[in-house]
């Protein structure tokens, strides 16, 4: 025997417990960053994938024959230039976005 059903009241009990959703246009939760700077980040972490394993397969093939522990430290070394490199990038784009706002 069917019984019946209040199908309003279900429906009510339901959308009393959800989240309102926010559209996306009203959003300003999202950073506004420059195209320029995230390619210098990919570039960046691009070489910071390479540049180690390069320098480890160069130097323990044609190098250091042989030895992995002295390539390992090149490859670690590698790494470190990497990474100073982008630190400095990253300070130089910030020093031309504080004279950039000195002069306006």
């Amino acid at each position: 025997m069917a019984t019946r059903r209040n199908v309003k009241a279900e429906e009510n009990e339901q959308t009393k417990g959800s989240v309102p959703t926010i559209a996306a246009s009203q959003s300003t939760k999202a950073p506004n960053v420059p195209g320029a700077v995230i390619a210098k980040l990919l570039l960046f972490t691009l070489a910071m994938i390479t540049a180690p394993l390069i320098t480890y397969y160069i130097s323990v093939t044609s190098v250091f024959v042989g030895n992995a522990t002295v390539a390992g430290a090149f490859a670690a070394v590698a790494a470190n230039v990497v990474l100073i490199a982008y630190v400095i990038v990253a300070m130089n784009e910030d020093d031309a976005d504080e004279k950039d706002k000195k002069s306006q």
